[in-house]
């Protein structure tokens, strides 16, 4: 048996599905938000690279690279933002970051 695109896309369609869930079913913890945006690019990130290698376009994988640079860049700010919250305010509850309306 041979991979098409179809494989590839049903597994990138349920990688961003299962991180989407994450995001709205746990509100609750930062990290948590974090990891399932992550998860998100990856997903994207599978189609990208699953259309040029089946196009035979070189385009879709440069582009990834682009993508994980960005990507590593926002857990990076992320992470420190939530380091400082949590020396702040003691907890990394989404609910209770409602403390840093001005």
């Amino acid at each position: 048996m041979t991979l098409t695109l179809a494989h590839y896309l049903v597994l990138g369609a349920i990688l961003f599905a299962i991180s989407v869930l994450g995001i709205f079913l746990n509100r609750r913890n930062v990290i948590i938000v974090l990891m399932a945006i992550e998860l998100m690019l990856l997903a994207v990130n599978l189609n990208f690279v699953a259309f040029s290698h089946f196009l035979g376009d070189a385009a879709g994988q440069i582009f990834v690279f682009f993508i994980l640079t960005v990507a590593a860049a926002e857990s990076a700010i992320g992470l420190a933002i939530l380091v400082l919250l949590f020396r702040n305010l003691g907890t990394i509850n989404v609910e209770d970051l409602d403390e840093l309306k001005g």
